[in-house]
């Protein structure tokens, strides 16, 4: 006969609780900015309890939520550090609007707004970001001395990086920079400013790779999109261009010793009432940079004033420009499908380096129009093909 064993009730609790530990996973902790001392005012000085919210969420092993619940969040300049930063997985949930404080001079000289630098694993979905930086463009448009400005929102020297669902507004500088990370996602954000706030470039990539910018629209005073030096793996899609200076590669070649941008694919864009569509500019200058490999595929211009334009002689107000030939070497670009209408006479325009160039440039279906006739294609230092329906001839 078999003996029964008694094991007290006590013990088989203990017994279930284990058992139940063991097989559950641990949820995010979750820092909410107020509980911190945030204020959704407008008003009261909420720099504080961001940062403490960073330093909670850095020092969490798991997975850790900054969250911003719905209000307006005034936050001077802060810079989220991540070095000593042991969590690699931290989300900014953002349901309100971080401001910017409202007398430019108080952040306008700090070159940044919110500033990740050193971070892995970071992600910074939702909300809006008020630069509020209308007072500088009036300062800078009137010719007086004001501060550079600051911009809205940077990661460096940062990896695995996703910005999701963020509507950046009326930056002082730029909106967005991507400079020297990989591995980063832009999708579904939408940047404002005025067609005549200067130097307000929607996202600026820089020394960066495998960054995709999906599903966006842009709509300011200069590039909607600017890649710079450095830029390699660099994927652009389903973007909306307008008002601004289109999507440039460039400006390349400032310096001597500069690394070159390649592996570029635009495609899927729309461009409306800008000042350029799609164009690639370096300065007339000595230079061992270069862009190439780069496909435009799939773009609509709609009263656009250059669509189609390659600008080696850049040199913006005339200024710090020597006079030489552009050193940077641009080849293997290619224009497929890209069609619209064109605001001047010339819509492709190639003016290329006397001593380098353009070489292997590409034209395939492409039709643009002038005032319901045909557009005008001016080549100078370009050689390539045209393929399929071109429109305006080729000049290649």
């Amino acid at each position: 006969m078999a003996r029964s064993i008694f094991v007290p009730s006590v013990m088989i609790m203990m017994m279930m609780m284990a058992i139940s530990l063991g097989s559950s996973e641990a949820g995010p902790s979750t820092y909410n900015v107020v509980s911190l001392g945030a204020k959704g005012d407008g008003k009261t000085d909420s720099t504080k309890a961001f940062l403490a919210a960073w330093s909670s969420a850095c020092g969490s092993a798991d997975h850790a939520i900054i969250y911003v619940p719905p209000g307006r969040f005034l936050l001077r300049n802060v810079d989220f550090n991540g070095k000593g930063c042991k969590n690699k997985d931290i989300s900014f949930q953002i349901a309100g609007t971080l401001v910017a404080p409202s007398d430019y001079q108080a952040i306008g000289s700090s070159g940044n707004w919110i500033f990740f630098q050193d971070v892995n694993g970071v992600s910074f979905s939702g909300g809006v970001l008020d630069g509020q930086g209308t007072g500088l463009w009036d300062c800078k448009n009137s010719g007086r001395s004001c501060p550079i400005g600051a911009t809205t929102l940077e990661f460096s020297n940062s990896n695995n990086i996703k910005i999701a669902g963020v509507t950046s507004l009326n930056s002082q500088m730029f909106h967005i920079v991507i400079n020297g990370c990989n591995d980063v996602k832009i999708q579904g954000v939408k940047v404002t400013a005025s067609g005549n706030s200067p130097n307000t470039d929607g996202i600026h990539v820089q020394q960066s790779s495998a960054v995709s910018i999906l599903n966006s629209k842009i709509g300011t005073g200069d590039d909607c999109i600017s890649i710079g030096p450095g830029t390699t793996n660099l994927w652009i899609e389903n973007v909306a261009c307008g008002p601004g200076h289109g999507i440039s590669i460039g400006s390349l070649g400032k310096e001597l010793n500069e690394a070159g941008v390649q592996n570029v694919t635009v495609k899927t864009t729309t461009f409306k009432g800008t000042q350029n569509g799609l164009r690639i500019k370096s300065w007339g200058r000595p230079s061992n940079g270069f862009a190439k490999n780069i496909l435009f595929q799939h773009a609509v211009m709609v009263d656009v004033e250059n669509p189609i334009l390659i600008d080696q002689n850049y040199c913006p107000d005339h200024k710090g420009c020597p006079g030489q030939m552009s050193g940077v070497k641009v080849s293997d670009v290619t224009y497929q499908d890209v069609h619209g209408t064109s605001a001047t006479e010339v819509a492709v325009k190639f003016d290329c380096s006397s001593g380098n160039p353009c070489s292997r440039i590409k034209l395939e279906d492409v039709k643009l129009t002038y005032k319901n006739q045909a557009a005008e294609a001016s080549c100078s230092h370009a050689e390539g093909t045209a393929s399929g329906l071109v429109q305006p001839s080729s000049c290649l």
